[in-house]
Order: C-alpha cells, then sequence, then structure tokens
C-alpha cells in the first residue's frame, strides 16, 4: 500500500539520484576542462615539449632552456601541476618536474592536431 509518507520519501530518492546521475557529468566535464587550461597556453605547451624530451628539469633549467622568466615559468609549471600535467619530486634543495601520464596523452593528442 503506498502511503503520502512513503511517496514523498520515493520522490527524494529520485531527486537525490538524478542530483548524483548530474553531478558525476558535471564533475567529468570539470575535469576536462581542468586538462583543457593546463595547456591552453603556448608557454605551457612548449614546457610539456621540453619535459618529454629532458624530464627531471628544476623551474631554473626549464627557464634557461625556453629563455623565460623565471617567475614566468614558475607560474606555468604551478598551472601545469594544478592540471595533473606534471609531478614534482623533490631533489635536496631544488623541486623536479616530470611529465604524468595526462601529460604525455594531453601532448600526443596536440600532436595530432
Amino acid at each position: 500500500m503506498i502511503t503520502i509518507q512513503n511517496y514523498k520519501i520515493y520522490e527524494k530518492q529520485t531527486i537525490y539520484s538524478q542530483v548524483l546521475e548530474n553531478t558525476s557529468i558535471d564533475m567529468k566535464t570539470r575535469q576536462l576542462e581542468r586538462i583543457v587550461r593546463g595547456f591552453s597556453n603556448h608557454r605551457r605547451i612548449e614546457i610539456i615539449e621540453l619535459l618529454s624530451k629532458q624530464p627531471e628539469l628544476s623551474v631554473a633549467e626549464i627557464c634557461d632552456k625556453l629563455k623565460i622568466n623565471y617567475k614566468t615559468g614558475a607560474e606555468h609549471v604551478r598551472r601545469l601541476a594544478i592540471a595533473g600535467m606534471i609531478m614534482k619530486r623533490n631533489d635536496n634543495n631544488s623541486v623536479r618536474h616530470a611529465l604524468t601520464k595526462e601529460g604525455r596523452a594531453a601532448l600526443n593528442f596536440l600532436k595530432t592536431l
């Protein structure tokens, strides 16, 4: 027998399931947006290409090789790290950077364009 109370519970469960479905789709699109924003700058693409050829570089080495300002290079590296494109590793007095699996996939995708 369906009562008003049971119907309200069913209605809430349906609403919650719809919200969860929309959230998972929204999370996927937000994750894609984060990745795309990671390589949406020509300097970041240059950094990704450089790290694919010479992994384990510090920010200073990246800046020297690309002939860019240290502050600019550090900001681009920071954004790449936030996007999950590069990983950081502490090495005594410096931090070394290398491409992640997502970074390699993004570079391969960019090469197909």
